[in-house]
């Protein structure tokens, strides 16, 4: 494959065309904070932990770096003020599940209500189940602040012998699913 040249927090770095940046970062050793980012599945982008400031053609804007394609010339700034503010922000939205990563931003508690409090809507769970081993038991299920994640009624008995997307889920929201349905 083709490399292509760019630059990551001033650094002038050499990467595989078709990789995308967080993946850049990774092998350099930059840390990107993310969430449902995980190298055996398709790619998501739905936590926006993991967004990063490019200026491509003189004009910057905001992208998430596990989705977005490194590019030759491209300029990115991982901790950017306007990139640490819009985490802090993420944060907050997932503050149960985020704690950890709170405290490396200042953020010591959610200005939000609290719904979904035991998960982050990552959607780990759901795309592990369907890509991975092809089921489609974990869903998800409702819109807005209503999300959640739901098994498909009478499927779920499947998941108590299964338990493979446990090892990946940051909250416990399938643990407490399957609690719900098979209390």
């Amino acid at each position: 494959m083709k490399k292509v040249s760019m630059n990551i927090d001033g650094k002038t770095v050499e990467a595989q065309e078709g990789a995308t940046i967080l993946e850049t970062a990774e092998a350099m050793g930059i840390h990107i904070p993310h969430l449902c980012y995980n190298e055996q599945l398709k790619v998501y982008g739905g936590c926006r932990l993991c967004m990063v400031e490019i200026t491509k053609n003189g004009k910057k804007r905001l992208v998430a770096s596990c989705a977005y394609p490194v590019e030759e010339g491209l300029v990115v700034e991982t901790s950017s003020e306007k990139v640490k503010k819009i985490r802090r922000m993420i944060i907050e939205l997932i503050w149960p599940v985020a704690q950890d990563l709170g405290r490396e931003y200042g953020v010591t508690a959610s200005r939000f209500r609290a719904a979904n409090t035991d998960c982050s809507l990552c959607g780990i769970c759901v795309r592990y189940c369907a890509e991975v081993k092809g089921s489609h038991i974990a869903y998800f299920k409702g819109r807005g602040i209503d999300r959640e994640i739901a098994l498909v009624p009478g499927m779920g008995k499947e998941c108590l012998y299964c338990r493979e997307c446990f090892n990946f889920c940051k909250g416990s929201k399938i643990l407490q699913e399957m609690d719900r349905v098979y209390a």
